[in-house]
């Protein structure tokens, strides 16, 4: 990139079951008051120029979600967007705009409540409405449907699934912000309750609230905010095609172009070597394994040997999701930008007892759809 852009502060809220307390509205201002504080900065010349919220309208339960917070992001009688996907590419979209040479410093929020629906009945209406959506169809028993196909083709066992929620919701207790620290064992995961099969309830997200925030601003405007930016060194991301059917559920294509584009762009040759921590969101305990493959970091088949060897554990060659990830509590729309907030209090060297020490280089990866449909990758730096 010409001119870089960096993110120069993030918030997120606590990650909470139910914040009935909360209309969406105070719940993103929760966060995004954290950013305007660290910064300073107020709106319009001079200030934030720009505002994206990411949202979505089924989750929110109104037709154009972004209604419920233009009154605390600073987007009434301003500059103002929205994106309806997986929160990672609002922050793709910020950094595109800023880009454009049209912003200098871009307000991003994102937020959902997840207790206030029936998950269900919402993901149900990601499927085709006339051939998908009446067989009742949701992410989980299409999760189900992928993880059965990758664990026949390549060999990966429940064991090594259950490995990763082990992993991360211990991981979790070091992190302030996560809905469900736990001290589990593999024997607890494969007792759990059964849900789809192979898929059990301790390998599964809960349901969760909450909202995050960040400012991104271009290069010489970052610098004077912070005297730690952090900056976007690749991005990129890819969409499957809509029909489950019409791919291999055991491969993720649409992840490991967007991974490729990302790497070119950030300089990097060999991800397990030269990336220091990952934040993957992983809503099921197999994906973290998937997408591990897609993004590089083993061949297609072997991340079940990376969770076996502990390379991905804290203080392993590559940590991964060393926040405890989206399966210790993060909401649906907002998890890639948490994912990349993570990233960056890693890279700022203030991430707690969750720290990993020396990260220059972070990558932060989002999912949108079924069976991740689409995927973005973000790989990010401090110098």
């Amino acid at each position: 990139m010409a001119e870089r852009v960096g993110i120069v502060a993030v918030a997120q809220t606590k990650y909470h079951p139910n914040r009935a307390d909360a209309y969406e509205g105070e719940l993103v201002y929760e966060a995004i008051r954290q950013v305007l504080q660290e910064t300073g900065l107020g709106y319009g010349q001079g200030g934030i120029d720009s505002s994206l919220t990411c949202s979505e309208d089924f989750w929110d339960g109104r037709t154009i979600s972004s209604m419920n917070v233009i009154d605390f992001d600073g987007e009434h009688l301003a500059d103002g967007n929205k994106v309806s996907e997986d929160s990672i590419n609002a922050v793709y979209c910020g950094m595109a705009r800023i880009l454009s040479g049209h912003h200098e410093i871009i307000l991003l929020a994102t937020h959902c409540k997840e207790s206030q629906v029936d998950k269900s009945l919402i993901q149900n209406c990601a499927f085709d409405p006339v051939y998908m959506r009446g067989l009742g169809l949701d992410f989980l028993t299409a999760a189900a449907l992928q993880a059965n196909r990758y664990m026949y083709k390549y060999g990966i066992t429940p064991e090594q699934c259950a490995k990763v929620a082990v992993k991360n919701r211990a991981n979790a207790k070091n992190n302030p912000f996560a809905q469900d620290p736990m001290d589990i064992t593999v024997e607890d995961v494969l007792g759990s309750r059964m849900l789809v099969s192979p898929i059990r309830l301790l390998d599964t997200k809960p349901t969760s609230d909450g909202a995050c925030a960040m400012i991104l601003a271009r290069e010489e405007k970052a610098k004077k905010l912070t005297a730690k930016p952090v900056w976007i060194l690749g991005a990129s991301n890819c969409y499957e095609t809509h029909y489950l059917g019409d791919r291999d559920l055991a491969e993720c294509d649409a992840l490991v172009s967007a991974a490729r584009k990302a790497y070119r762009m950030a300089g990097i040759a060999q991800p397990l070597k030269e990336i220091d921590v990952a934040e993957i969101s992983e809503e099921y305990s197999y994906q973290e394994l998937l997408w591990m493959e897609g993004l590089g970091f083993c061949g297609r088949g072997q991340a079940g040997k990376l969770i076996d060897a502990g390379v991905t554990h804290m203080g392993g060659q590559l940590p991964v999701n060393p926040s405890g990830g989206v399966l210790s509590g993060n909401p649906t729309v907002v998890a890639g930008m948490a994912r990349v907030a993570e990233a960056v209090l890693q890279l700022r060297g203030e991430a707690g007892a969750r720290q990993i020490s020396g990260a220059k280089v972070a990558l932060a990866h989002g999912v949108t759809g079924i069976c991740g449909q689409l995927q973005c990758v973000m790989v990010l730096g401090k110098t």
